[in-house]
């Protein structure tokens, strides 16, 4: 089963139910299976991927604001011509970053109790977003970007992405100073000679260095994903860091956030739908 490329094609149907119900301008990528890709309108003032008082958030605070400048990884490849030089990562219906950010930068989304309580906290502080992870490396290099930290959370958001990528097992054994320590590597996912859910691996690690929790956010859609996240977690050995790893469901935050948040992600991601049940 291709979960992942089953997801891309429910969020491509709402996506563009969505933009047509809202007469929001869009257009699609190249390709057999196109993706629905937005752009800010209306002087900058609106954003078709964006829900509008996230949006005006985002552009209201500085370091949020820098993180919609985040180049689209295939733009010279997968785009029409003439929108290559200009789109970015968080214009793309597909984007996991975009949907944290509706989400997290929403107004007073922090005096969510219930939203809260699922990261476990009573009043999480303010996102940070694509933070460095300050991961230990052997030669005291450090590395590792952040989808998003609350305080002493780390947290990697997934939606549509194929996998956590994989990496030679030279380079992890050598190259990450905990390594050895915080996993069992014989009972990692792997191949004769690459580890697999790489980015796992990192962000497991960057609790481990700074005494951190972390949380993966994936949608109920993909149990490929959430196996993936066992497969790791289960390799941990430390107990105590093992009880700071933990996963959240888009399901979950939908029906813990604000209305209007709710809706947006029934009406443009089909999530509450899957939810429950339909």
């Amino acid at each position: 089963m291709n979960w992942a490329g089953s997801l891309r094609g429910e969020i491509s149907h709402w996506a563009r139910q969505y933009a047509k119900r809202h007469d929001i301008p869009h257009y699609l990528s190249l390709g057999q299976s196109p993706t629905v890709m937005f752009e800010p309108y209306n002087g900058n003032t609106l954003h078709g991927n964006f829900l509008a008082p996230s949006y005006k958030a985002i552009l209201d605070h500085q370091r949020w604001r820098s993180r919609l400048k985040k180049p689209h990884p295939r733009r010279s490849k997968a785009l029409p011509a003439g929108k290559g030089s200009q789109v970015k990562e968080l214009d793309s219906s597909n984007s996991s970053d975009a949907l944290l950010m509706n989400v997290f930068c929403y107004p007073k989304i922090e005096k969510r109790r219930a939203l809260a309580r699922l990261f476990g906290q009573s009043a999480p502080p303010l996102p940070e977003f694509g933070v460095p992870g300050h991961v230990p490396r052997v030669g005291g290099k450090r590395d590792t970007e952040i989808d998003m930290r609350l305080g002493g959370i780390l947290i990697e958001a997934k939606l549509t992405e194929p996998d956590f990528t994989k990496k030679s097992k030279a380079h992890v054994e050598t190259s990450y100073r905990d390594f050895k320590e915080v996993f069992e590597a014989s009972a990692l996912p792997q191949s004769d000679d690459k580890y697999f859910n790489y980015q796992l691996i990192r962000y497991v690690l960057a609790a481990f260095a700074h005494d951190a929790t972390f949380f993966l956010i994936c949608d109920a859609r993909r149990p490929d994903l959430l196996r993936s996240w066992w497969d790791v977690m289960r390799s941990i050995k430390p107990l105590a860091l093992r009880s700071r790893c933990h996963f959240v469901l888009w399901q979950e935050i939908a029906a813990a956030a604000p209305d209007e948040v709710r809706e947006f992600l029934r009406e443009k991601y089909g999530i509450a739908i899957t939810w429950h049940g339909a």
